[in-house]
This record gives structure tokens, C-alpha cells and sequence, in this order.
């Protein structure tokens, strides 16, 4: 059999399609699976041949109509929800702590879920919404499944954890100063953004350097998709000129592409084999991308200031037995 080739017109079930062996027998979880959702796109690629798809959401409801959408499509799918809040770490804590008590092994983890784009917000842990969401919580919730994860190791399986990240991370750098005490004065909706993704390609560079490649961790640019209807969300990106003055996707000045197209990148990231060993880089259009990462965020030594503001902020070390 050739090798497949992927480009920004591949699905994701394309790239399900070429290597069903490495996802049968697997368990998948995956943050932020809405329905109308990339992270629902993304479970519909796992679901046909997975061991177990674990898939997450903020209350029951919305992750029943998940469930009940994939199991229409997917009737012999093995479906667990799991209600988590990244907006909250007594959340992230009872979550990680009921995938902790499964029997099943954790093979991978896709940190999909994102919060809004929009104005200054503070969560409940004092910090901005959008850092706290995209970046503390899923390295908090990566730092308590670690052991499951690197028990899933065997021979021939090397355990993922992936980052869905953006090509906005180019559009700033992180204000290192206001990562403890957010200031609503240096506040612009596009630059929080961009220092949450900056956080997610950096994390996975460090997350398996840290592990000694144990864990094999990437980023990803998923494509330019029209997924948010969010007041708040429109508005901003009316504002950056991606979305026209009617609160529609400016496609004649952007390349939007499908759903299933920019969920295909999540899926490579999570299985080619051909990227194992290549942990800490940045995918786009399914392939390997690192030429499109930004000095900033290319730069290791960021990669460990990073990680360890991270775990002063969370007053715990992340730590590999």
C-alpha cells in the first residue's frame, strides 16, 4: 500500500481511513465535543474504529445529544461522556480523577475545547478566561492523567497528547508579567487569544521533552473555520477583519475550510505513524509544519519559563515517575 498523502483537502475520516490500525483497540479521549463542533467532527473520524471514545462537555445535555448523534451514525460505537469545565479546576480535578478509575488504558488525549474569544474576563481562580481555559486547565488535567497515560506505553504504542493550537499564535507573544495578575488596562481580545495558543504549541514541545518522548505531544493549526456563532466571538473577529460587517465568515478575503477538513490535522496529529519520534512539532493541512511557527513560540527556552510560571500558578509541580 502507498502512502497516503494529506493536504488541506484531506478529512478527517480520510485520515481515519488510511491508518485504522492504530486507532482500533485504542482509547480516545477528546476535549470539547459539541455537537456543530471541530471536536465532534473530530470524535465522528475516531468513532467507527475505536476501543473506547471518551467525550467531553460542560453539562450532561449537550454531551447526551453528542453521544446520541454519534451512536446514530456509529450504532457499535463504545461512548463514555465525561463532564468537564475548564473553567474550573475542581472540575478538571473530579474529571481526570473518574478517567483515573477506568480499567481502560488512556492511548490519547486531544485537548480540542477552547473558551470564547472576547471581552476581559476573570475565572474563578482569578486568572484571564481564555489562559486559564486553553492553557492552565489542560496542562493541570494532562498533569493528573500523566500516569495513566504513559502506562497505556507498549511495544509499538507510544501514548499522543495533542494541542489544538492556531495559526493566530503568530499574532503576539505572551505577557509573562499579567500570567498571575491579569490587567484589564493591557487587554485585547486578539492578543489573549494568541498567548493561549502560543501556550498550546509550547506545551507540547516541553511536555515531551519532559517525558523523555514517553508521551509523544504535538500542536496543530486546524485551518481557518467558521465554528463560533458567539456574540462576543464575532464581534472581535468583525473587528480583525476575518468576519464581514454582517457577522459572516469573509470568505472572499480568507480560505475557510470545512469542519471535516480542519479536524483531519487533529486526527493526523493523534495517529500517522509516520510523525512518531517527532514530538513538540506543529502540524498544518495534516502534515508537519514547524517553518509556520513564530520565533516566540519556536524558542525552548520560553517552552520552560512557560511550565514553570504554569505550575507556580497551580502551587504543584507536574512531575514524571
Amino acid at each position: 500500500m502507498s502512502s497516503p498523502t494529506f493536504d488541506v483537502n484531506t478529512t478527517a475520516k480520510d485520515v481515519a481511513a488510511a491508518f485504522p490500525e492504530q486507532i482500533k483497540g485504542k482509547t480516545v479521549l477528546i476535549t470539547g465535543t459539541s455537537l456543530k463542533s471541530i471536536g465532534f467532527t473530530t470524535a465522528q473520524a475516531f468513532a467507527k474504529d475505536v476501543g473506547l471514545l471518551i467525550i467531553t462537555g460542560r453539562s450532561h445535555e449537550k454531551l447526551k445529544a453528542t453521544e446520541a448523534a454519534l451512536k446514530t451514525e456509529f450504532p457499535g460505537a463504545n461512548i463514555r461522556p465525561l463532564v468537564l469545565d475548564l473553567a474550573s479546576r475542581t472540575s478538571v480535578r473530579k474529571a481526570a480523577a473518574e478517567v483515573n478509575s477506568y480499567s481502560e488504558p488512556l492511548h490519547i488525549l486531544i485537548h480540542n475545547a477552547a473558551d470564547v474569544i472576547g471581552p476581559f474576563r476573570l475565572n474563578e481562580d482569578r486568572l484571564e478566561s481564555q489562559f486559564s481555559s486553553d492553557h492552565v486547565s489542560p496542562f493541570l488535567f494532562t498533569k493528573l492523567l500523566a500516569p495513566k497515560i504513559l502506562a497505556s506505553a507498549a511495544p509499538g504504542i507510544v501514548p499522543r497528547v495533542i494541542f489544538v493550537s492556531s495559526l493566530a499564535h503568530g499574532f503576539g507573544i505572551i505577557d509573562w508579567d499579567t500570567l498571575a495578575n491579569p490587567d484589564e488596562a493591557k487587554y485585547n481580545a486578539v492578543g489573549a487569544y494568541a498567548q493561549a495558543k502560543i501556550a498550546n504549541v509550547l506545551t507540547a514541545k516541553e511536555l515531551t521533552k519532559r517525558s523523555g518522548g514517553r508521551i509523544q505531544s504535538f500542536s496543530l493549526h486546524p485551518g481557518t473555520i467558521a465554528t463560533s456563532e458567539a456574540p462576543a466571538t464575532v464581534t472581535t473577529l468583525q473587528a480583525i477583519g476575518i468576519y464581514t460587517p454582517e457577522g459572516k465568515p469573509d470568505t472572499e478575503k480568507h480560505p475557510f475550510i470545512s469542519q471535516e477538513q480542519g479536524a483531519a490535522t487533529t486526527v493526523a496529529a493523534a495517529i500517522d505513524p509516520r510523525i512518531e519520534g517527532k514530538g513538540g512539532a506543529y502540524l498544518s493541512s495534516s502534515n508537519i509544519a514547524d517553518d509556520e511557527v513564530s520565533a516566540f513560540a519556536a524558542d525552548l527556552a520560553n517552552a520552560e519559563k512557560l511550565w514553570t510560571l504554569t505550575e507556580e500558578l497551580l502551587g504543584e509541580k507536574f512531575v514524571f515517575a
